[in-house]
């Protein structure tokens, strides 16, 4: 039935950001009359009500994961089904316009976007469209992590370090760790405390936050020292590292024997160099993973938010919304996110 494609009457112009030069937060610049875009074969067009914000869009923003100029910014949206194209091999499509959707990609800095329909993912009853939005990136990320990046390394009763627990991905993180059986390490800042402890982490590795900064200084406590102590010297069979340069060190030190650092972040900067005979004396593994590599199918993505969705409708994950912006104060949000601050999803009201 041709009807479930129907148009509605809309304008060819929109509200985006669109970043026409790499940089720092001055070059998010809200235009008011970007062309509002058209769709391609397989696309559903979204009218945004929020899209998320996530490091990564600092990365492309920076120009340290490229994109042709210009573009629009954002990876992660939430709104209604306005118009759908059917696909190329059979025009069939489990979308119909008015369904409200979560989804990830390109572009949804915006009051529109022209999203893959497989790359959709409807919001179930009973789960709140924020809620929803804040699992597609941040929620998926953490499934990943700690079920397939872990490369069958991990089982039940193995300890698993995590860093910087009170901040966004990581508290889905310790939180999935422990419903997949692992024995959870956490380290936060003493600004974060509070949020982290709410994470189910079974010990606590609490930080200085560094001078004149709100993250924490990874210097202030011997958390190899403290791993050593925890694990009685085993070390931890999986480490998430979204820090980076700050605790590249640390997270060889505290690897148990065929364990693996999983190194998904950069949030103190880019990790530096290393030798893999670093890792010789523990057999251990290293792995620089990105979530598209973990959602390549619809059936995939669809097989993760069955699950992230599941626990959160029966209460077993708890999400924290830390801050809603205005997508005009766009470049507050990129300020606050990288200043260490947050303590949970940032999203942009549309």
């Amino acid at each position: 039935c041709r009807s479930r494609y129907r148009k509605t009457k809309i304008f060819n112009s929109m509200k985006a950001v669109v970043i026409r030069e790499l940089g720092d937060v001055s070059v998010l610049k809200v235009e008011t009359d970007y062309p509002k875009p058209t769709l391609a074969l397989g696309q559903a067009l979204v009218r945004n009500t929020f899209a998320g914000l996530n490091f990564i869009d600092t990365y492309y923003r920076k120009g340290l994961y490229k994109k042709e100029l210009p573009f629009v910014a954002g990876g992660e949206g939430g709104g209604v089904v306005e118009e759908i194209s059917p696909n190329e091999k059979d025009g069939k499509c489990e979308l119909n316009v008015g369904d409200t959707v979560a989804y990830r990609s390109f572009g949804s800095y915006a009051e529109f976007t022209a999203v893959p329909i497989g790359n959709c993912t409807k919001v179930p009853d009973g789960i709140s469209l924020e809620k929803a939005l804040a699992g597609m990136v941040q929620g998926l990320t953490a499934h990943y992590l700690t079920t397939d990046a872990c490369a069958g390394l991990m089982r039940s009763g193995d300890w698993c370090l995590i860093y910087a627990v009170g901040s966004g991905t990581t508290q889905w993180a310790a939180q999935m760790a422990k419903l997949q059986g692992y024995r959870v390490i956490g380290t936060t800042s003493k600004t974060k405390e509070a949020r982290a402890r709410t994470c189910g982490c079974d010990e606590l590795i609490v930080l200085d936050t560094a001078e004149g900064k709100t993250y924490a200084d990874y210097e202030s406590v011997d958390i190899a020292g403290r791993v050593k102590e925890i694990t009685g010297g085993a070390g931890c069979h999986a480490i998430l590292d979204g820090v980076g340069a700050s605790t590249a060190a640390i997270s060889v030190a505290c690897l148990a024997r065929r364990g693996i650092w999983i190194s998904f972040g950069n949030a103190s900067g880019a990790v530096p160099p290393i030798s893999l005979l670093s890792l010789t004396p523990k057999s251990a593994f290293v792995t620089r993973p990105k979530l598209s590599d973990y959602v390549t199918t619809p059936e995939e993505l669809e097989e993760r938010c069955n699950d992230v969705f599941g626990w959160l409708k029966s209460n077993k994950l708890q999400v924290s919304i830390d801050q809603v912006f205005s997508l005009d104060y766009v470049q507050d949000g990129h300020t606050y996110l990288e200043s260490g601050k947050s303590q949970g999803k940032i999203l942009f009201k549309i």
